[in-house]
């Protein structure tokens, strides 16, 4: 099974200490056996002051970490010399070092600032929160900082942006790990969105439109059902009653992406599950998810998760893919 360990420091947050067993927690296979282990260690396996009125007491120590398929580090208010200097001090450094090389390294918010003081992620791309971020880029100048994303996805290591953003990338990791149909179990059951993309904009102006003011929340539900056929953005001005400028506008304030970004993403969602639950032909799938032709569905799948369609259906469905075919031949 695989281990993720959680790393909590001092002053750490409780609500993204909590995301990782939540969401990891509740994935499991399709005869309901967990597919990730869960624990959560501190530097010397003592208890930690938490960013409320209240310590956590755990039962492992930083030595755990050397036992860990994934380690996640969720944000901590209490950074001390790292966010001063970009400096870990020697007990956080040690355990650090303790993880395996290969291991996957994932940060929740500041705890990015974690992974930057130890030299993880020189020269890779990565995010905080927006609010941090200009002094994150400051104080750690080798790292290509993102500061508009929710999360950043870079193989090994991974960076979300603020609170919710952690859940975001919890999830996608196990729609990596496992697939579309598992994520969005856990989603349905956690009651959150299934699917917010990484590069979606961590802080959006107005998200929540005044009541005197009409929303696009209706046309794009609407939208989800007609994604197999072109939706251009006259048809979805008119459908919410607006003009083509005001709908592009309140679409953008409301989800911080333009209507073709947004439908690209969607169509890019349902693909994604038609490879891995249906026996459609990569055509039929392009087709059905709206891209029209395979090369168009190749096209978008790369640009957004780096593989192609055969590919990405191999990853979840690897035996049923091998049968058919020896079938075929």
């Amino acid at each position: 099974m695989h281990r993720v360990v959680m790393l909590a420091l001092d002053g750490v947050i409780p609500f993204e200490l909590g995301i990782p067993p939540r969401i990891f927690g509740g994935a499991k296979d399709a005869e309901g056996e967990p597919l990730y282990e869960v624990i959560t260690c501190t530097v010397d396996g003592g208890p930690v002051r938490t960013d409320a009125d209240f310590s956590i007491s755990v039962e492992h120590g930083a030595e755990v970490l050397s036992t860990a398929d994934t380690v996640v580090i969720p944000a901590t208010h209490t950074l001390g010399t790292i966010s001063r200097d970009g400096r870990l001090p020697e007990p956080l450094s040690r355990a650090i070092a303790l993880i395996r090389p290969g291991t996957r390294l994932v940060s929740i918010c500041t705890a990015a600032y974690v992974l930057a003081a130890a030299g993880l992620l020189d020269g890779r791309p990565a995010t905080t929160h927006w609010s941090s971020a200009e002094h994150f880029q400051k104080l750690f100048p080798l790292v290509k900082v993102n500061p508009d994303v929710l999360f950043v996805d870079d193989g090994e290591v991974l960076t979300s942006a603020g609170v919710a953003a952690g859940v975001d990338l919890c999830l996608h990791i196990i729609r990596r790990d496992h697939g579309t149909a598992v994520a969005n179990r856990v989603a349905r059951r956690c009651v959150v969105p299934p699917w917010r993309d990484g590069g979606q904009a961590q802080f959006i102006e107005r998200p929540i439109p005044e009541q005197s003011i009409a929303t696009t929340a209706a046309t794009r539900a609407w939208a989800l059902g007609q994604l197999q056929r072109p939706l251009p953005l006259t048809e979805l001005a008119a459908h919410a009653r607006m003009s083509r400028r005001t709908f592009t506008r309140r679409f953008r304030d409301e989800t911080g992406v333009s209507p073709g970004q947004w439908l690209i993403l969607q169509r890019v969602e349902l693909a994604r599950r038609l490879l891995e639950a249906s026996d459609l032909p990569v055509d039929g799938v392009a087709l059905q998810a709206g891209f029209g032709t395979a090369a168009s569905l190749r096209q978008h799948l790369q640009a957004a998760i780096g593989v192609s369609p055969m590919a990405y259906r191999r990853t979840f469905r690897p035996l049923e893919i091998s049968l058919r075919q020896e079938v075929e031949a």
